[in-house]
């Protein structure tokens, strides 16, 4: 069996998950977020998110360290539970980081060019494709300039809105009418910025060191986006409120124009651009090695387990995720695309939480491990069904058809 090379160390690999995360929290989820908890239960609702994120972050960082492969928890619920928990894991996240893609793409196209939107995504998932084929060192070399230029542009807009004078604390403590429903709903959207940590151990068979790099990274680059991501919000919400933050259709550049530096905005427009793009690249090449690792297992076509033989990446996977994605783009919408890939990937941690439960108390580390994975597994399943009713319903749909074709399959295998 063709094996990755092993080329990335803790820097790298920090950089590919503030890849992964930066961008869509910021530039997709707060307008939809603040519209369903309002200005206090925003801020209560992305400490929640974050607060799963960091059970599942310290469950993925332990199973990643003992199984450094390509597959996240594909592998660790095959090896620690069983293989259905480790299928329905890897579709979820295959399915659900598809449309996540798409979603990417189409806000690329909407910034850009928005009456050829989707022809831009089209070209966006071309282009990022080419990227990753060329070797996962190129990829972290590419995403470690998208980072750089989107902290610049995110630290110009909270700079910005901090001291433009428009900021009110008061604005941050308006309870809104929403209840516990509405913060919770949108903690299951805000998860959806934080969930890109999980390239960093979809990407296991490619660090160097994993049994140190992983545990190290992962928490790093989580602790870095929730703080801009607090930062950032408390700045959108004492400069907009919530209902303006609500109603804005690219909140951060409503936040410049708002602080009396309507200038700016096309900057900011522009930093959308280069974060998103971040995002697409460090997604793409983590379904990719999902679906390597599921069809090195024939629980999918066996002929996309192939690595190339100069590059060292998984060229038909990617090929074939970068096929599907153009399909959904010239399809489907970007609201839609992230309430259902929160709903599977919120499932795909519940699993990776259920597989670190197996594991034991871990002496080396001070924190209560075993319930930091317990309540990740709660919190998990509590944000995936408080999300919208028809992002629920697709999400757990189809869950349900995967798991159907994995029985017909297994049963009709000889």
């Amino acid at each position: 069996m063709a094996h990755l090379a092993r080329r990335l160390g803790v820097p790298d690999a920090v950089v590919v998950g503030l890849g992964s995360m930066l961008g869509a929290g910021v530039f997709v989820v707060f307008a939809p977020a603040a519209a369903s908890a309002g200005a206090a239960g925003l801020l209560l609702a992305l400490a929640l998110a974050g607060f799963v994120a960091f059970c599942n972050a310290t469950s993925s960082a332990r199973l990643a360290a003992r199984y450094p492969e390509s597959g996240g928890t594909y592998v660790y619920g095959r090896e620690r539970l069983n293989p259905f928990a480790g299928f329905l894991a890897g579709w979820g996240f295959v399915v659900g980081k598809t449309a996540s893609c798409a979603a990417m793409a189409l806000t690329i196209g909407a910034y850009l060019w928005p009456g050829q939107a989707r022809l831009v995504a089209v070209g966006a998932v071309l282009t990022v494709t080419g990227v990753n084929l060329r070797g996962i060192g190129r990829t972290a070399a590419a995403t470690r300039i998208l980072v750089a230029l989107t902290l610049a542009v995110l630290a110009t807009v909270a700079v910005t809105g901090a001291t433009g004078g428009g900021l009110s604390v008061d604005r941050l403590g308006d309870p809104g009418d929403t209840g516990i429903r509405g913060v919770l709903t949108a903690a299951g959207l805000l998860f959806f910025a934080f969930a890109g940590y999980a390239r960093i151990a979809t990407l296991g068979e490619e660090v160097r060191d994993p049994e140190r790099t992983i545990p190290r990274a992962v928490p790093l680059a989580l602790g870095i986006v929730l703080l801009i991501y607090l930062t950032l919000a408390v700045v959108a919400l004492g400069v907009l409120g919530a209902d303006r933050l609500a109603a804005a259709g690219a909140p951060l550049a409503e936040v410049v124009t708002a602080a009396g530096l309507p200038g700016l905005a096309w900057v900011v427009r522009a930093g959308a651009t280069v974060a998103v793009t971040g995002v697409l690249l460090s997604l793409l090449a983590g379904v990719s090695r999902t679906l390597l690792a599921m069809a090195r297992r024939r629980d999918l076509p066996g002929v996309l387990a192939a690595v190339h033989p100069r590059y060292h990446v998984p060229h038909r996977a990617e090929s074939a995720v970068a096929g599907v994605v153009v399909v959904v783009v010239a399809l489907g919408d970007v609201r839609d695309a992230i309430g259902f890939s929160a709903c599977t990937v919120l499932v795909y941690y519940a699993i990776t939480n259920a597989a670190a439960l197996t594991l034991g108390r871990d002496r080396a580390r001070r924190l209560p491990v075993q319930l930091l994975a317990a309540l990740g597994l709660v919190g998990c399943l509590v944000l995936a069904v408080n999300l919208p009713l028809t992002s629920v319903l697709a999400g757990f749909g189809v869950l349900a058809l995967g798991a159907t074709w994995y029985a017909l399959r297994r049963h009709v295998r000889p």
